[in-house]
């Protein structure tokens, strides 16, 4: 936001473009700096797609600007390719497991909407969204009490926040004991690629790599239909 922009710096660093995102007020008065030091920038929207293959086709946006346009399309040609080879696993199965999403922040516990891009990625790796309350085009915050209810009953339970262990969700809130996904050991987690000073690789690249998040929630739902080891996610015991 423009409170934590060093235009000083960013005015010496001469950039060719400043990519962007966000909106509101702050952002807007990012903007407006940027325009009056004369500094070309982009918005980067991806986080607004709702499809996983619309959020990796924005490879081919950026690489435009890098002069890669070519090299780009070549690249995000293959993904769909992949993608929909892996979703065909699943378009015969019956037997759909719920999928619990996320845990609190700052008491407020967010769930994506049925038209997200997590909630399609759950849907083509077999399985279904347990909270269908929300069918808008944005996340939002669920009661706690919801919640709790939700996860009694959810079959997996996935993207748990930065705990690697089942012992850690548990410290998190000791209710967390009390989940169907907890007693059955069904909880995973998108934190196995970590560096050593605490970097997840799933922010960093799993947005051009659908294919191998829907790889892994496949194994994860369905371990009958693929066999190669998880990638991001790990196992929660």
């Amino acid at each position: 936001m423009g409170a934590e922009i060093n235009y000083e710096l960013l005015l010496g660093l001469k950039p060719d473009v400043v990519l962007l995102y966000g909106i509101g007020d702050e952002q807007t008065a990012v903007t407006d700096k940027l325009k009056e030091l004369f500094i070309p920038y982009m918005y980067v929207g991806e986080y607004l797609e709702e499809s996983p293959l619309g959020k990796a086709e924005w490879l081919v946006a950026l690489s435009e600007i890098t002069d890669s346009r070519e090299k780009g399309i070549e690249v995000f040609q293959e993904i769909p390719k992949r993608y929909y080879a892996l979703k065909s696993l699943t378009d015969s199965i019956t037997q759909r497991p719920t999928v619990m999403f996320n845990t609190p922040w700052n008491d407020s516990w967010v769930m994506p909407s049925t038209q997200s891009y997590m909630a399609q990625l759950v849907t083509d790796a077999g399985a279904d969204y347990i909270y269908k309350e929300n069918n808008s085009n944005i996340s939002s915050p669920i009661g706690l009490e919801t919640a709790y209810g939700l996860i009694q009953k959810a079959d997996f339970w996935i993207n748990v926040g930065s705990v690697s262990t089942l012992d850690e969700l548990k410290i998190v809130n000791p209710k967390f004991a009390d989940a169907k996904a907890v007693q059955e050991k069904a909880v995973y987690n998108n934190n196995l690629r970590l560096t050593p000073t605490g970097g997840n690789d799933y922010w960093e690249s799993a947005v051009v790599h659908p294919d191998i998040v829907l790889r892994d929630l496949i194994h994860i739902f369905h371990p009958e239909l693929v066999f190669d080891s998880l990638y991001y996610y790990r196992h929660l015991e």
